[in-house]
Order: C-alpha cells, then sequence, then structure tokens
C-alpha cells in the first residue's frame, strides 16, 4: 500500500514541476510567447510557483527517490497464496511500477526542458 501511495504522490510532484518550470520553456522553445503571456495572465500564480522551481525540482526528485525505494522494497515482498488475492497483488504492483516511471519520465523531461534547453536557445 506504502508503494502506490508514494508513486501517486511523486506522480503528483513530477507534475507539478511542469506547470511551475517547463510550461515557460517549452512555449518559448516554441514560439509562443504571447500565448503563454495569455496563459499567465489566466493563471497568475504561475509566476508564483515558477520562483521557486529549484525547490520544486528537488521534492520532485525526493519524492521519486521515495517512491523507487517503497517499490523496490515491495517488489519482494510476498503475495497472498489465494490465487484472486494473488492476481490483485501483482495488479497493484504493475500498477505502481507504471505510475512510477511515468512519474520518472515526467520529471526527466521537466528537468531538462527547465534547466538544459534554455542554456541552448
Amino acid at each position: 500500500m506504502k508503494d502506490s501511495i508514494s508513486s501517486v504522490f511523486s506522480l503528483v510532484t513530477s507534475s507539478s514541476t511542469i506547470f511551475c518550470c517547463a510550461l515557460p520553456a517549452i512555449f518559448v522553445m516554441l514560439g509562443a510567447g504571447a500565448s503563454f503571456a495569455s496563459f499567465i495572465s489566466v493563471f497568475p500564480f504561475l509566476i508564483k510557483l515558477s520562483i521557486y522551481k529549484i525547490e520544486f525540482t528537488l521534492i520532485a526528485f525526493t519524492m521519486i527517490g521515495i517512491a523507487g525505494f517503497f517499490n523496490y522494497r515491495a517488489s519482494f515482498a510476498p503475495c497472498p497464496i489465494e490465487p484472486e488475492l494473488e492476481k490483485k497483488c501483482m495488479s497493484v504492483r504493475r500498477r505502481s511500477r507504471l505510475i512510477f516511471y511515468s512519474s520518472s519520465v515526467i520529471l526527466l523531461l521537466t528537468t531538462i526542458f527547465t534547466y538544459i534547453v534554455p542554456e541552448f536557445i
């Protein structure tokens, strides 16, 4: 149970880095600066969030690390012997792993678009 909860938290934190950090870089890279300006006028709290982009990224990496630890530990835990419960156990493990890998990819792409790509533009 802890592994699926930590995977969901890592997905939320890595997705939040998209809104605070990567979104401005993606809009500017695509040449949609005016669209981003109108987007900011609708959602002005994004400016406040982007001030703390390093903290958001560090929290997201911490959550990914915690989720990875729980996923790794849960992969060695035994499932129940009953076939129906075993099937559910394996399904939850697969879903948790999928959420973990998805959030890892989101965080990696967000970090690349936030910190590396702007250096080359």
